[in-house]
């Protein structure tokens, strides 16, 4: 693990760069905030230096703002409001000079530039510098944690069933014939952990509080009329008017803003990032958060993808993680997560392969907090029978 700096001299850091701006980061002393981007992974050295600080600087605004996109509306916490104004985090506000940045951060709380200066402002620097320190120590903590005992934890086995898919009417009318039902199975879990087998399309489920989507390292989401899981949360998400007209394009409008706001429209994230947005028109079902897994990379000119299959197992502990922040600070009692199989569409990875890896991650996250429940989900009856094939499996 990077050693990791001391809060003050971050806070001593942050006061200039809060001066100069990002802009003039590279002449702000920045020893400490070097140190931490590299304990986050975020830097390797100098060529990436300046950009690794300004991904951890915005990293840290959205865990001020509980892990999700700051809006500059009384949607967001003040305090992270008041951090992306004065260090310039918003869209197209990087450039703007020290003062009119302290004047827009004090308007957040209602006060003069001054009595924000003298106030306020320590609090956000302070508690922007901790944050800094979490992300990084978080980060520190990850990488330090041994894999291979976290995928064999001792698990004991709960009784899981798989559910036949639900009929429902297609446009024309009238219903599909219906598709024999899959017998019930047993799948490892941790103690008083759950993990269900569901056959069915993952926009259908309901009463679940989070759906993990499979995304490009772009953070671009598959079009509406896409056969995806990308495209078809997407779609089911959209609000619509009486026409059934898209009115408000939810998830890739969420995704957009924080690709703005975190300087990355147009540039990849690293594989394995999960970003969380609003669940949009799929609320109505009981569903409170997507997550949207960034696990494909694009090549040969973006008509195909390389997916990893070491990177599902750290996206299925990073949501987890994500889900256990946004449930704390945004006062949401969330307890239930569903996962498609990740990589096994478009993103070319066996199914048995994908099976595998994330049933291994999922228990060794129940085993860890036990209070979860996990749904899993595919429109294959045959890729079910797969997940218990390798929910037994040694």
């Amino acid at each position: 693990m990077c050693p990791l700096p001391s809060h003050e001299s971050l806070v001593a850091e942050l006061r200039e760069v809060r001066r100069r701006g990002l802009p003039g980061l590279r002449h702000c002393t920045r020893d400490a905030l070097r140190e931490a981007a590299t304990a986050a992974g975020l830097c390797t050295g100098p060529d990436d230096e300046q950009t690794g600080i300004e991904e951890l600087l915005g990293a840290a605004v959205r865990r001020l703002a509980g892990g999700h996109p700051v809006r500059d509306d009384d949607s967001s916490d003040p305090l992270a409001r008041a951090a992306a104004h004065s260090f310039g985090i918003f869209a197209a506000r990087r450039g703007v000079p020290g003062t009119d940045r302290r004047k827009a951060a004090a308007a957040v709380y209602g006060v003069t530039t001054e009595r924000f200066r003298k106030s306020q402002e320590h609090d956000v620097v302070a508690e922007l510098a901790a944050a800094v320190l979490a992300i990084a120590r978080e980060a520190g903590v990850h990488q330090q944690a041994d894999p291979v005992a976290e995928l064999t934890a001792p698990a004991t086995e709960a009784p899981v069933h798989t559910v036949p898919p639900a009929r429902t009417a297609p446009p024309g009318g009238g219903f599909p014939a219906r598709r024999p039902a899959v017998r019930p199975v047993t799948v490892g879990a941790a103690p008083a952990g759950r993990i269900t087998v569901r056959v069915c399309p993952i926009e259908e489920v309901r009463d679940v509080d989070i759906l993990v989507s499979s995304e490009n390292t772009y953070l671009e989401m598959s079009k509406t009329f896409r056969p995806t899981v990308s495209g078809a949360l997407r779609r089911a998400a959209a609000l619509r008017d009486a026409s059934g007209e898209i009115v408000d394009d939810v998830l890739s409008r969420e995704l957009g803003v924080w690709l703005r706001t975190h300087g990355r429209s147009g540039r990849p994230v690293r594989a394995g990032t999960v970003i969380a947005t609003s669940s949009g028109a799929l609320a109505a079902q009981g569903v409170r958060r997507i997550h949207h897994a960034a696990i494909a990379t694009p090549v040969g000119g973006g008509d195909r993808y390389h997916v990893s299959p070491a990177v599902l197992g750290e996206v299925v502990r990073t949501s987890f993680e994500l889900a256990r922040h946004e449930s704390e600070f945004l006062s949401l009692p969330m307890s239930s997560i569903c996962f498609p199989l990740l990589g096994a569409g478009r993103g070319g990875l066996p199914v048995e392969t994908v099976a595998r890896r994330l049933l291994d991650a999922v228990r060794a996250e129940l085993h860890r907090d036990p209070s979860w429940s996990v749904l899993m989900v595919t429109p294959e009856e045959s890729h079910a029978r797969l997940l218990t094939a390798a929910s037994s499996a040694p």
